[in-house]
């Protein structure tokens, strides 16, 4: 049964997204002309050309050009574009720094693509609350940086913490290295502006520690621009630690360094991060920053502990120990800060570095159980022989978020299909052994197809009421995270018998 509608103008890999609305098409230049009175100066864009930068986010794979662009500066601009887009059911689609690997922000030929990039400054950083407000297109390592003097940080830090937008982070709920202590970006948010489709601006939580009435702040953080958009985010930050070091460990295998973060974990020891590297990852990086990783190892485990001083050597001692009885054939500690960074250096590098040794590759992200590792890494050797395609491994293996990175050539037909029916096998397997499509990087268009693998027709309904309640038009986003459209208003008439919904004969969109 067809989802939705496949667009021609996409390229490469042919994707369903939802039928297109021709009302909306037709009337497009008035929509153009009715978004400058809003957005006046250039922060409309509508030529093809101008258009084309916006076309894609960081799945590639997959380009759609938008309806038009529009880059608001202030929220009461955000509020009327969405408004605007309401009342004349043109569909939005938010984007931040365009970094998301999910396809979170792809266009719809018939949607506006807002974009927040003009949205950039810190507005307040309260060291008494040990907090930072700032716009959505502050850069995550921006955050950071603008506290750094006072000897604070802001600890989610994903790999493109460079690039990628704080308000991108709340809408893919964005990890990094560190998330195993220090929590994913659910855990160091306090508050949030969000601006509704129908142009209401609402505030949740704050500068507190805890809020009252509903977890919508949770609710909103992974989202993925179904819900709203935000216009404003709160975020904890922390202390430096007193002491950080970090080991580099080498196994002959990737299932022994599984079993050593398993160790670890079980032993009760919580590692500031624990970042693992197959042979080539390990080679990629290193040809790439030259960090003095050990080349004659099949897997790279980098362990970093913080803390007391004391309490830090003796930690590292504790790790050595288990990772030389789980056949480590190298361990090396880090001595000072230059050391420690750069141990992190080629693993920080290691998605662009992959680009040395294949033209193209496909960045997964699924989440396991920790002590499933080693079984998951031998499943998924077999399955790259049986594709015939190599798998770089490079993920945060102290959660068990995994990014294989699947290599292929777009220029060879058929391979781009071949990969993705690959990573669906591999997620299909993270959802087999007890883990979860997704740890970071979103469902978006990627991993919606999927979905129905790992929740029942149920578990949907009740999500998209969800939707229904912030969006019941279906403006916002639409096409991403869910595998089929229902109507909001037929949902909200339809009669519960047995528990159960007519999913089947709800109208789509």
């Amino acid at each position: 049964m067809t989802r939705f509608a496949t667009s021609e103008s996409m390229s490469m890999s042919q994707l369903e997204l939802p039928e297109v609305n021709v009302a909306t098409l037709s009337n497009r230049d008035r929509i153009i002309n009715d978004l400058k009175a809003i957005c006046p100066g250039e922060a409309v864009i509508s030529h093809d050309s101008e258009m084309r930068a916006f076309e894609s986010d960081g799945l590639t794979a997959y380009r759609q050009m938008p309806l038009v662009v529009v880059l608001p500066e202030t929220v009461d601009q955000v509020s009327q574009v969405l408004k605007y887009c309401h009342e004349n059911e043109v569909r939005v689609v938010p984007r931040g720094a365009g970094t998301s690997l999910s396809g979170g922000a792809l266009p719809l030929q018939d949607g506006v693509l807002l974009g927040l990039g003009k949205f950039n400054k810190i507005l307040e950083v309260d060291y008494d609350n040990r907090c930072v407000v700032a716009e959505p297109g502050v850069t995550n390592l921006g955050i950071s940086n603008a506290v750094e003097e006072r000897g604070f940080y802001y600890a989610p830090d994903p790999s493109s913490q460079i690039a990628c937008s704080i308000g991108g982070n709340i809408a893919e709920n964005s990890g990094g290295v560190h998330c195993l202590k220090y929590g994913l970006t659910t855990n160091n948010v306090l508050g949030l502006e969000v601006v509704l489709i129908t142009g209401e601006v609402v505030q949740i939580g704050g500068k507190h520690m805890e809020s009252e009435g509903y977890d919508l702040l949770g609710l909103m953080t992974g989202s993925e621009g179904l819900l709203g958009v935000v216009t404003k985010v709160t975020v904890r930050i922390l202390r430096k630690p007193e002491t950080a070091r970090a080991l580099l460990i080498g196994f002959p295998s990737s299932e022994d360094a599984g079993q050593c973060v398993a160790d670890v974990i079980s032993e009760g020891i919580i590692a500031a991060g624990m970042e693992m590297m197959d042979k080539y990852a390990i080679h990629a990086a290193e040809d790439f920053v030259q960090a003095g990783y050990p080349l004659d190892v099949d897997a790279l485990l980098i362990v970093e502990l913080d803390g007391p001083e004391v309490e830090v050597d003796y930690l590292i001692e504790r790790v050595s120990s288990i990772a030389k009885t789980n056949k480590a054939v190298s361990v090396a500690a880090s001595n000072n800060e230059e050391e420690r960074l750069n141990f992190w250096a080629g693993r920080k590098a290691a998605f662009p570095a992959i680009g040395r040794i294949s033209p193209d590759y496909y960045c997964m992200d699924g989440t396991i159980p920790r002590h499933k590792l080693p079984v998951v890494l031998k499943r998924m050797a077999q399955m790259s022989a049986d594709y015939g395609l190599r798998v770089a491994n490079v993920f945060h293996a102290g959660d068990g978020n995994m990014h294989p990175l699947i290599l292929y050539d777009a220029n060879v037909p058929g391979e781009l299909e071949k990969t993705e029916e690959f990573g669906g096998e591999i997620l299909k397997l993270c959802v087999e052994v007890g883990g979860v499509l997704t740890g970071e990087h979103g469902v978006g268009v990627e991993k919606r197809d999927l979905m129905p693998v790992m929740f029942s027709k149920t578990d949907l309904e009740h999500q998209q009421r969800v939707k229904c309640a912030f969006d019941a038009k279906g403006l916002l986003n639409p096409g991403k995270v869910f595998p089929e459209l229902y109507n909001c208003a037929e949902m909200g008439r339809m009669h519960i018998s047995g528990g159960k919904l007519p999913f089947p004969d709800i109208p789509r969109f």
